[in-house]
């Protein structure tokens, strides 16, 4: 008996789940709300450093401060690039850190960064005074950061500019001495 009266509760509720009627008539448009602040685009900003002279008298340090209109977050990831050279007319970007070897040592361009700034400096076993002024002299830099969440998502080589430009759909633009790009 009890088996008789589960089933036939099993098979009314599965009688009673198969049904459906009619969906019924469509209910009233909702009212307009008021238009909220565009949301933020988070994929990759771009700065770009006025030619900078490394020496004595500021510690061969680049001090970069990030706009305060732009929010970097800790989780941001920060690439900083120098102009290396002009090849044809096209600008050769090399990622940080960079090593240059000579007979007295090794120099090497570094950077470290908070979410504040980014400091770019001269590093290495060589007395930085003894550098060619091709080494200290009109240095030029960009400045890429990436939301991380955006890179863990990607399989982008960080130390190739063009491609990071590339992913982030970005147009590669000749040096200008201007901040490029705006979230």
């Amino acid at each position: 008996m009890k088996t008789i009266s589960k089933l036939l509760m099993i098979l009314s509720v599965a009688f009673l789940v198969s049904c459906q009627g009619d969906p019924g008539p469509m209910g009233p448009a909702g009212y307009d709300g008021q238009d909220g602040q565009d949301g933020t685009n988070i994929l990759g900003i771009v700065f770009e450093t006025d030619a900078y002279n490394f020496s004595f008298s500021n510690d061969f340090l680049l001090y970069y401060a990030f706009p305060n209109d732009v929010e970097i977050y800790d989780t941001d990831i920060v690439v900083v690039y120098v102009l290396w050279e002009q090849d044809n007319g096209l600008d050769v970007w090399r990622a940080l850190p960079q090593s240059v070897f000579f007979n007295e040592g090794t120099m090497m361009y570094n950077f470290d960064y908070t979410a504040g700034d980014v400091q770019i400096f001269i590093d290495g076993t060589m007395d930085p005074n003894l550098l060619p002024s091709g080494y200290t002299d009109d240095q030029i830099f960009r400045i890429v950061v990436l939301p991380a969440d955006w890179y863990n998502n990607k399989s982008v080589d960080l130390n190739d500019y063009n491609a990071v430009m590339k992913a982030l759909n970005k147009e590669v633009e000749p040096v200008k001495g201007v901040q490029l790009y705006k979230r």
